[in-house]
Order: structure tokens, then sequence, then C-alpha cells
């Protein structure tokens, strides 16, 4: 029986006098309107966070330009040489917001990483309470909203019942967390182990267990630009949450065939009864165009939904990689 060596897993929390180096990672798309504005701030909050002793003076801002069409990289390259605190990464293609967020969180060193949006919506009060819950031990610190005032009616009960919808289908999920959260080293060595094609990372995060707290926040409005996340993105997201982390869609074409099925033999029965035993069966085509119909829906829905699975498993067995970096910038510390 092997044994296991200690040494080769980091340590379960921060147990040392010493602040711990915590970066920020910023998946970037189009945001040269906002980022000069997200980067005053960021830099205003690591130096108190610093002049408090809360963080190691190592510590950054890592922009991850998800394969920008605007003058988003050439802006984090301005931002490098303008101060140590701001480092960037560029992919060589747009691969979305989920793959340039797990090259941020597989690349940037540091005891700890917050990932966080670059458009100013996440409160960046809130971190300096994330950072304590993992001094003191929370391995995984998750922000959570706790209202929705700046959502529509519409995206506020589209929001809301899908996370309801996951934990139905048996999707562990933290209720109205998106991708705002604090991962410390050992969580983020295990989440290099999953290959995943297809991205969902807050799906993904609590599966990996570990010690785990959560810290309310309210989401403010965009400071600038436009959204990333158009109602299309956001559907396709959501059907890669479910479809990624549940087989419940699986089960429910086979509980849906069986219902039909039944349903059949019984219209079939009664169909033969109304022939035998009475006189007032007459001709018609509903009895059979209808059925027809319904029996072809039935089938090209399960038919499109067992070919998303068989897509995700071609796709998968393929093993591509799932993004390229193409130039890094900024002071980077220890990998």
């Amino acid at each position: 029986m092997e044994l296991i060596d200690p040494a080769r897993f980091p340590r379960a929390s921060w147990a040392s006098d010493q602040p711990p180096v915590v970066n920020l990672v910023l998946p970037c798309y189009n945001e040269e309107a906002v980022l000069r504005e997200t980067a005053r701030r960021l830099g205003a909050l690591l130096a108190s966070l610093k002049a408090q002793g809360l963080i190691a003076p190592a510590s950054a801002a890592y922009y991850v330009d998800d394969g920008s069409r605007d003058g988003t990289w050439a802006l984090i390259e301005t931002l490098a040489r303008e101060s140590s605190d701001a480092c960037g990464i560029k992919l060589s293609r747009n691969r979305g917001h989920q793959n340039a967020l797990l090259c941020g969180l597989m690349s940037i060193g540091g005891d700890a990483l917050i990932s966080l949006d670059a458009d100013l919506q996440d409160d960046l009060s809130i971190i300096p309470a994330m950072i304590r819950a993992f001094r003191e031990g929370d391995e995984l610190v998750y922000a959570v909203r706790g209202r929705r005032d700046t959502d529509s009616f519409f995206k506020r009960f589209t929001a809301e019942g899908y996370y309801k919808v996951l934990a139905a289908m048996g999707v562990e999920v933290v209720f109205n967390h998106a991708d705002y959260r604090l991962m410390g080293r050992r969580p983020l060595e295990a989440l290099r182990s999953y290959a995943e094609t297809h991205l969902f990372l807050r799906g993904m995060i609590p599966q990996l267990g570990f010690r785990s707290s959560i810290v309310p926040f309210d989401r403010a409005e965009r400071f600038a630009g436009e959204s990333k996340y158009p109602l299309s993105k956001m559907l396709s997201l959501a059907w890669r949450g479910v479809t990624s982390f549940s087989a419940a869609p699986l089960r429910a074409i086979t509980g849906l065939g069986a219902f039909v099925s039944l349903i059949s033999v019984a219209l079939g029965l009664w169909a033969l009864f109304i022939r035998l035993f009475t006189d007032v069966a007459l001709p018609g085509w509903a009895s059979t165009v209808i059925p027809m119909y319904l029996l072809g829906g039935i089938q090209l829905l399960s038919l499109g939904v067992i070919g998303e699975y068989l897509a995700k498993v071609y796709e998968a067995s393929k093993q591509r990689p799932r993004f390229h970096v193409e130039a890094i910038t900024g002071q980077w510390g220890q990998p």
C-alpha cells in the first residue's frame, strides 16, 4: 500500500502569522470603457488591505483578456506599466467567460484567489470580510446576493427559478451565487484535476468540498459599457449547467415515453371497445393525425436532448485545450 506524503498537499487553512498573498482574478471582454475605473478602485482597495496587514505586499489584480476586440488589452498593458498591482493575461481568442476565468485560476499563484467581474457590479467592500474568513480557516468563501433590486422582474424570476430547478435536479449550487468567490490553494489544486470541456464553475466548485462560508452582498448597476451576458448567452449557460451536472432530462424522456405508451394503449383499447360494442364509431382523421404529430414531436424533442449529451461526450473525447495564452504583462509573482 502506497503511503501518502503530506508534503504533496497544501495546508488546510491559513495558519501563518504572515499575511497571505491574495490575488484578484478578473475576466475581461471588451471592457475598455470601465477598466480604468476598475483598476483605480482595485488599486485603492489593495493598498488599504496591505496597510491593514490583511494581505501580503505581493498581492495584485490580474486581468484576463478573453480575446477582446476593443482596446482592452492595450489598456491592461498600460495599467501594468503604471502599477505593480496590475498584471494581465491575454488569451489567443475569445473562449468565453468560464474558460477565461479558469485560465486565471489555473495560471495565477498566491495563497488565495478572489474571482470577480470587471464591470464593478460586485461589491468590493466585502472583500476584507472574505479574506478574514479565509484567515480563520474557510477555504471557500462564496459572495451571495442578498437582494436583486437592480434586476428586472423577468431576470429576477428566471434566475431564482433556475437555481431552484438545478437544486430539484440534484445539482449542488449555492443559491444566488455566480462567480464572485474566494478560493484557497487547496481547492484550486483540486479544481485542476477536473477536465470538463463545458465549464459551469458555479456547479463544479461546490463539489470540491472543503470548509466554506457565505458573505452576502448587494450587486450594483454596471458602471459603464454594455452587459456581456445577453439573454442568449444566459440561456446557453443555464442549459450547460443542467446538462453538465444532471441526467434528469434523460430520465424524464424515459418517464415521458412510458406515459405516452400507456396513453396509447388506453386509447387503443378504448377504440376497440367502441368498434366492437357500439355503433357510434365514426371514421375521421383526428384519431390518426393528432397522435402522429404528438408522437413525432416527442420523438424529435427526445432525440435533441439525447443528442446534446452525445455532443458533450464527443467534444470531451477530443481532449482539445480549453484556452491558449498569447501574452502576459506585469510583474508576475510565483506560479
